[in-house]
């Protein structure tokens, strides 16, 4: 049986913090593959500075051009909305048989994961892998790059340089299209 990890999220850009994680985890717990599953609508975030679905989707697909292991996925875009991780992993079940799905998120989500639909169904039914993330601890010890999403939006938007922070195929892209 495949072992796949869904690390879902905005990624609204996506950055090298992403990308590290992805592949830090993916060897760590040995996992197959991880698939960053980029969300149309998260419920528990605002909407008002997330970049389209697609150009979201497009900027995650170039940035893990040649990553092995990692890819970026639309399959949540086929859901029904708003995108609830148990509607997610349940269908992802459904349609991948012969796949056992592990959900990845960071320590400061698994404090409040009572917050999420269906949460006990999905520790019933799935492994969670937690991560660090700020001064939220984890389940597993991977190391973490110090950027974020909103920093990136921040510093394009200030017409600062976001090099380093982005993979380099993205970082034209993203500086176009969140200026």
């Amino acid at each position: 049986m495949k072992k796949i990890g869904i690390f879902g999220g905005s990624f609204n850009p996506i950055h090298r913090g992403h990308v590290a994680l992805a592949q830090a985890v993916q060897k760590q717990c040995g996992l197959d593959e991880v698939w960053l599953m980029v969300s149309p609508q998260n419920p528990l975030k605002q909407q008002a500075d997330l970049l389209d679905d697609n150009l979201r989707l497009e900027l995650a697909q170039k940035a893990l051009e040649g990553v092995e292991g990692v890819c970026a996925s639309d399959y949540e875009f086929h859901l029904p909305k708003p995108s609830y991780t148990w509607n997610t992993l349940h269908q992802l079940s459904e349609d991948y048989p012969d796949c056992e799905f592990f959900l990845l998120i960071g320590g400061d989500n698994w404090a409040h994961f009572e917050r999420w639909r269906q949460w006990k169904d999905i520790l019933r039914n799935y492994d969670v892998i937690v991560y660090p993330r700020d001064e939220y601890p984890g389940t597993i010890d991977v190391p973490l790059l110090d950027v974020s999403s909103t920093e990136i939006r921040q510093k394009v938007r200030a017409g600062e340089r976001i090099s380093g922070l982005v993979p380099e195929a993205i970082e034209t892209l993203v500086e176009h299209y969140y200026r």
